[in-house]
Parts: C-alpha cells; structure tokens; sequence
C-alpha cells in the first residue's frame, strides 16, 4: 500500500538515482525506502557507481532503510527498537515499520575498518505541544546510544546519519551525543551551503504538512550525520550541504525532507589509543536526569493505561459469566414462561468477547511497554549515580 500511496513514488526514485550517480559519494544512506522493488530499481540503476548495497528489513512494513557504498561491507546488523509507538495509532504507524538501527561493518579504502551505524529515524514528534510519543522516543535515543558504545569498540571511525526526529537542542539529541561523542556534522563544518540553519524540513516543501511547521517559519532541523574517531583517526568536517527544494529543472523535490551530505576528513594520526568512553558534554548528568524525568512521566502513564485496559478485561469477562448464568437458567427452565431473547444475547456476548479480547491484547502491550520504560528509567539511574560519584 506504501507503494501506491506516496505521491509521484517512481519519478522521485528516478531523481534519487540520477542525482546519486552524478555525486558518486562514497556512502549513501536511505530512509523510508518502504518498497523492496524501490531498493532493487535503486540498486539496478546505482550498479556502477555503487556495487556494494544492503536492504534491512524489520516490522510489519519494513524498516525503509537502505545502503549504498562505493567499498566493500564486511558485516551487517539490524537493531530493533523496544518501544516503538502504539499499534492501535494506524493514522501514525510508526509501530508497524519496525523502527531500527542497522549496522555495517566495512573498510575504507581497503584498509582500515569503519563502523557504520545508519539510524532510521527515531518516533515521530506529530505535535511538540502533547508529545505523548516524547518517551518512547528518548528510549530509543538511550538504545541507539547504548548500541553505538558497545558496537564502536573496535572500530576506528563511526558514522551515524538518519533522521533523528528531535530538535538539536532536544534532550534526546543532547543524550546521544553526550553519552556517545559523537559531533554534529552541521556545527562541526567548515563550510555550509543550503537551507537556512541547515533545516531539512522546510515550508515549502509541497509535501510537508504546513500547519506542523507555523511555530518555525524556516523549518527545522531533524536529519544529521553525526561522527566520531575512536582510534589513531581524525575526523573533520570540510564541507555540510543541504538540498534546497525541487530537483533541478523540475517541479517537485527528491522528498519531504531536505537531503544531507557531508564531506569528511578522515586522516591517520598519531597513535591508537583505543576506544574512548569519555562523554562529550560536562554537564551530561543534567541531561541524564531530565531525560529520566520524562521517561518517569511515560513510565506513570503508561501503569494507568494498564490498569485501565485491565479494568476494561475484567468488566468484559464479568459480563461474559453473568451472560454463562443466564443462560445456564433459561437451560434450567428457570424463566419459564418468559421468551429468551436470543439475538441479543448472542449480540451482547460478541460485544463481550470482542472488548475482553482488545482489553488483553491491550493490557499485555502496555505491560511490555511498563517493563521497557522501567528498565531505561532504571538504567538511567545507575549512569546518573555513577555520573554524580564521578570527580
């Protein structure tokens, strides 16, 4: 259905294409690439320029994430998300795309290995006033981080690109980059060409939803590539652009959001030193105890919403018997003389097991959801006593 519900879907891919054979970069990353039959018409076209490529699949709908690189990927893995959304917000569906973090392991220019984390974008905000999905989001912000420093050990150079979903002074974005390192590409860059503030969802896009942007006449920043070196490597940031709207000579943009690219530096230097667990912000315990606030916040809404569905199973299940008692008296000719009333009977019982049924399914995805949000609550605690005993 994602197929034939994304407006003028070919005739972007063939701009897609066109544009990346002309760039010929050394590594491209996708997102929201829903189709497989999209990836392999990609891969076709992009053969030349790119003969090494990987499609993760994950969710209901797939993960939409894809590479493309011009060297030789030597591993590959695919990290799932514990929260992801709620499966009952079809007008969202967040939860059915499988929300990732695919990994690849390769080697540049043949010589040393480069991890490669490629991010498929985090939760989506949908209103910044309620943001009823904020914890879900800073729990994949913690996983996300907490997958980059245990994968990144043996690496020399690590790479995140993707769409993130958070503002740059977000609290989920100021935890993945002070927990990891990592440095943004954006503030990082010698010199920028493109929209202004570097913002990849803008206004006048004709695929975006105007209303979501009046608080930010010119857009927001939501897409990064975020880097770091690990070992005897430098990196730096030489050149940051963006897209600026419709493809060239035509009428309509690549996508609704702004496209990335970013030149890097990467230069041998000194020796290595090994794999650095130093955070890149001073005040990183400030951050770990907000982003546990809000958490806390989810966790607590999250028990209630449990304990209503739980209500809600019960009240159904208490039915369903009061309907087994009735029914077992009009078997025992206890109402005789009084018609029994069948089709409402049979009506209300449908009714009855149809609420306990959704009441379950419902009370065992919020128990799950309550385990997740307390164990990352949990986990932030033991960072945050070890931040604080830290001189």
């Amino acid at each position: 259905a994602i197929r034939y519900l994304s407006k003028r879907r070919q005739e972007r891919i063939r701009l897609i294409g066109d544009m990346l054979r002309q760039e010929d970069f050394d590594l491209v990353l996708l997102q929201e690439v829903w189709s497989e039959r999209d990836y392999s018409d990609l891969n076709v076209k992009l053969g030349g320029c790119y003969p090494f490529s990987h499609y993760f699949r994950s969710g209901v709908i797939g993960s939409g994430l894809c590479v493309f690189s011009r060297f030789p990927i030597l591993d590959t893995l695919l990290y799932q998300y514990s929260l992801n959304g709620y499966p009952y917000m079809l007008q969202h569906g967040d939860w059915f795309c499988g929300k990732s973090v695919g990994l690849q392991g390769r080697r540049w220019h043949g010589s040393q290995p480069l991890l490669l984390p490629c991010s498929h974008q985090l939760h989506a905000e949908y209103c910044r006033e309620k943001d009823a999905y904020l914890p879900h989001r800073l729990v994949q912000a913690w996983e996300l981080a907490q997958f980059i420093r245990h994968t990144c050990k043996a690496a020399d150079v690590v790479l995140l690109g993707g769409d993130l979903n958070m503002h740059p002074e977000d609290v989920g974005i100021r935890l993945l980059r002070g927990w990891t390192g990592l440095r943004d590409a954006f503030a990082e860059a010698t010199h920028f060409e493109g929209c202004e503030d570097g913002c990849t969802l803008v206004p006048n896009n004709c695929f975006t939803d105007k209303s979501e942007l009046l608080p930010f006449p010119l857009g927001i920043r939501i897409d990064y590539i975020l880097y770091k070196a690990i070992s005897s490597f430098t990196v730096k940031c030489e050149e940051l652009k963006t897209t600026t709207g419709a493809a060239p000579g035509m009428d309509v943009p690549f996508s609704d959001h702004e496209a990335v690219m970013a030149t890097l530096h990467i230069q041998r230097q000194g020796q290595a030193v090994g794999a650095t667990l130093t955070t890149a912000e001073p005040m990183l315990a400030d951050v770990v105890t907000e982003a546990r606030t809000e958490v806390g916040v989810g966790l607590r809404a999250a028990q209630q919403q449990r304990y209503s569905s739980g209500r809600m199973a019960l009240l159904a299940l208490l039915l369903l018997l009061l309907q087994a008692m009735a029914a077992l008296g009009a078997l025992a000719g206890l109402d005789a003389g009084q018609p029994f009333p069948k089709l409402s009977f049979c009506l209300l019982a449908f009714l009855a097991i149809g609420i306990l049924l959704l009441a379950t399914g419902l009370h065992l995805f919020h128990t799950m959801e309550v385990k997740m949000l307390h164990s990352t609550e949990e986990q932030m605690r033991m960072v945050l006593r070890t931040l604080q005993e830290c001189p």
